[in-house]
């Protein structure tokens, strides 16, 4: 048997698990990165449009801070988000991008004098000082106050990720491609790794650490039309989830985005309306402006996503072979741009549908639908990254619930997330490693390598299947989760998705393969992993069903309001018993009593749509009396904040961050 040993154990090898792996290289600490493809081909180099930092150096950014950015993203996550952790972001995300701006991210960058945008659908010119020239450029983004979205072109995600690949690289820390999370190896209530799979070879081997960090990304593939890589399937929560001990936070907030392209659902970033674009119906119309009239194209991803599918339904979709869509017409901000700015959108549109977005008129306007794309919920964690009942387990990035984004995530704030929470969760994580050793019996670890070469012996030893393939199993378990989980919700169809996924999860622990071989097969694997995926999805519905509110993304026909009476918390899943077919659900409630911003009207909609909370005036009367009280005693924004809502950071991160114009006020 092959056990290997580390002090840090990272699996996934995106942003989020690179950084993590920087971290705690830096500290000293023998690190291996586990990845299912090679590192530079991780979901993370798919992120197009750009980073959250509150640098302000562009003009349309001036005035922006991190007081501005917590203020955006609070409000973006309908108040489901934990303002702790909103805090300790938008502290630490200018640091992260002037890091990896040393680290050799080519991010595109102010040019003195006037240039010429697009704001409304309309040309302006507007005039960047010549203090900023060569600064860190920003564009806008939905939801925002301020363009404070930075940027390399269109492929901010692919450079990135090559950026803090390489640094990973230079620091030494082990990476091991091709190895596939199976169970994580517990004793007690401890975590000392994990069990994974040798996708070469198919060998079985143990990874133990005296922390281990889940970066897997996300869980998009238990949806068919998803923005997410064919490796986003859960399987790393799957895995906590499995302990019965560790948790999901939050599943049911599954964030749809509102432009990727029909029929292939590839992603067309949200830099498109953020630098300009528009949205245009069956008759050519801007409609956007109808619904939302303060953020049109640009108000937050969930409330765009809704709008859009609602203009469909109204009969205003361009009818297509694949179903109704809408435009996305960016021939609006000039082939000079597209082609400098957008060009991947550009050859995506002529690669998959042969059209050139920079064609002027009709001919360039791209079809759009929303789809699947984001998991706001994830593997649950306190602030400091650790799961708060399995010790040694850390996750970050789309895998967990940080709850960096309550249930609705600004665009650029998941990309900030992944280099911002590797930063932070490593640094707690590496400490963690200097107090902790590993104290587990190997006969322990021996009985997991033991038990999971048993389980894929005994799916080989299964006879052959004569219903439902397990890959029949796998696209009806997508088209459920399209049809009945997806944008608008409602009891009716979230109970019958809860009942008919979990009749596929029966069915899928029995199913048989028609290939016996041990390595390069992917219908074993499918075998394996569905299952997992299963308890994601039917957690994902149940969690929905139960929630009888509208919130952020999570929107019920039947419960349109946002209630936060009874409903300001956040959802918990278990799956305690791993013969069950329904996890355990229970829930924390978010105390009005110590936020810094207390619940209030999101600006989206009508007013009236909340049921209130009567804590939030309460809370609201003390926040302004302590603002009022600090400002007439002289005390600075960093003071009134800190009275209002304390929270802990490493003390480099924590230290203010200078910007243009006005230092480190």
């Amino acid at each position: 048997m092959k056990i290997n040993y580390c002090d840090a154990l990272v699996i996934g090898g995106g942003l989020a698990g690179l950084r993590v792996a920087v971290q705690t290289r830096e500290k000293g600490l023998s690190t291996i990165i586990l990845s299912l493809v090679p590192v530079k081909r991780s979901h993370s180099a798919a992120a197009q449009g750009g980073m959250q930092a509150s640098l302000a150096n562009t003009v349309m950014g001036k005035g922006d801070n991190e007081d501005v950015h917590f203020a955006d993203t609070v409000k973006g996550s309908d108040w489901g988000c934990d303002q702790v952790v909103a805090r300790m972001f938008v502290t630490t995300a200018p640091k992260a991008i002037r890091e990896l701006a040393n680290w050799g991210v080519p991010w595109s960058r102010v040019r003195k004098g006037p240039r010429e945008v697009v704001i409304n659908a309309e040309p302006t010119t507007i005039e960047e000082a010549p203090e900023a020239h060569g600064l860190i450029n920003a564009r806008d983004f939905g939801g925002t106050k301020k363009w404070r979205t930075c940027y390399t072109a269109d492929a901010t995600g692919h450079t990135m990720l090559y950026g803090v690949a390489n640094q990973a690289i230079r620091d030494d820390a082990e990476i091991h491609e091709r190895k596939e999370l199976m169970r994580l190896i517990v004793d007690g209530n401890r975590c000392y790794g994990a069990v994974v799979r040798d996708q070469i070879t198919g060998e079985i081997e143990a990874y133990l650490a005296k922390a281990t960090c889940i970066a897997t990304g996300g869980w998009g593939r238990i949806y068919r039309t998803t923005t997410n890589a064919v490796i986003c399937e859960g399987t790393g929560q799957a895995a906590a989830l499995e302990t019965g001990i560790a948790s999901l936070g939050n599943p049911e907030a599954v964030q749809f985005h509102p432009t990727p392209i029909v029929p292939s659902g590839i992603l067309l970033t949200e830099g498109c309306r953020g630098d300009g674009g528009v949205l245009r119906d069956v008759d050519g119309y801007h409609f956007m402006p109808d619904y939302e009239p303060e953020k049109k194209d640009l108000a937050s991803r969930d409330v765009v996503s809704r709008r859009m599918m609602e203009h469909i339904r109204k009969g205003k979709g361009v009818p297509s072979p694949y179903g109704g869509h809408l435009w996305l017409d960016i021939s609006i901000l000039g082939r000079e741009h597209i082609e400098k700015n957008l060009r991947d959108v550009q050859e995506i549109a002529m690669t998959f549908n042969g059209i050139d977005p920079a064609d002027p008129g009709p001919k360039g306007w791209l079809p759009v639908r929303p789809a699947q794309h984001y998991s706001m919920g994830g593997i649950r964690t306190t602030p400091t990254g650790e799961s708060p009942s399995l010790e040694g387990l850390f996750s970050c990035g789309e895998a967990a619930c940080w709850d960096l984004h309550g249930f609705n995530r600004l665009g650029g704030n998941s990309v900030a997330e992944t280099v911002v929470s590797g930063m932070i969760v490593g640094s707690y994580m590496a400490d963690f490693c200097r107090t902790h050793e590993i104290s587990i019996d190997t006969r322990i670890v021996e009985e997991y390598i033991r038990k999971e070469e048993a389980c894929i012996r005994e799916i080989l030893e299964r006879p052959e299947s004569t219903g439902m393939s397990i890959f029949d199993i796998k696209r009806r378990m997508q088209d459920i989760m399209d049809e009945k989980v997806g944008i608008f919700r409602d009891g009716e169809h979230l109970q019958s998705a809860v009942d008919e996924l979990q009749e596929l999860l029966r069915v899928s622990r029995k199913v048989g393969v028609r290939y016996k071989c041990l390595k390069a097969n992917p219908e074993l694997e499918e075998t394996y992993r569905v299952p997992k995926m299963l308890k994601i999805a039917i957690s994902v519905a149940y969690s929905a069903l139960l929630r009888t509110e509208s919130r952020g993304a999570h929107y019920r026909e039947d419960f349109t309001n946002r209630d936060d009476l009874n409903w300001l918390k956040r959802t918990i899943v278990r799956w305690s018993d791993p013969e069950a077919n329904l996890p355990e659900v229970g829930y924390e409630a978010l105390d009005i009593m110590k936020m810094e911003m207390p619940p209030a009207f999101r600006g989206y909609g009508r007013k009236g749509q909340i049921i209130e909370n009567p804590l939030s005036e309460k809370r609201q009367k003390e926040v302004e009396e302590i603002v009022e009280r600090l400002k007439a005693e002289g005390k600075d924004r960093f003071e009134i904040q800190d009275a209002l809502m304390h929270f802990e950071l490493p003390e480099n991160y924590k230290a203010k961050n200078e910007r243009l114009g006005v230092g480190y006020a």
